[in-house]
């Protein structure tokens, strides 16, 4: 489970990296550069940490993560129904929260 959790924290973090960079591109929007930028590091450190022996480590900091993405963007989604970037990062902050759970209770 620990393999299929650090996988998806490294595919999150990508896309939310790129959802950042694409806020600031054609929005011009800063906040979301560096949102994006910081979350999506983030993400791909929890997966490194993932990889080594601080397991417990990485599952805390992609939970912290996800639950922020989540936070920020269902609302955002439920109230626009705009399915970039609010529904994907929304659904993915959802589905990563599961899936640490999932991990930490298996591990």
């Amino acid at each position: 489970m620990i393999d299929l959790t650090k996988l998806f924290y490294f595919i999150f973090g990508l896309i939310t990296l790129i959802g950042g960079i694409q806020g600031f591109v054609s929005a011009g929007s800063r906040p979301s550069l560096i949102a994006g930028g910081v979350c999506g590091v983030l993400l791909l450190i929890a997966g490194y940490l993932l990889m080594g022996t601080n397991v417990n480590l990485g599952l805390v900091l992609g939970l912290l993560i996800c639950l922020a993405l989540a936070g920020r963007f269902l609302p955002a989604y439920l109230k626009t129904r705009d399915i970039w970037p609010s529904g994907v990062e929304g659904m993915l902050g959802v589905v990563g929260v599961l899936l640490t759970i999932v991990a930490f209770v298996k591990k």
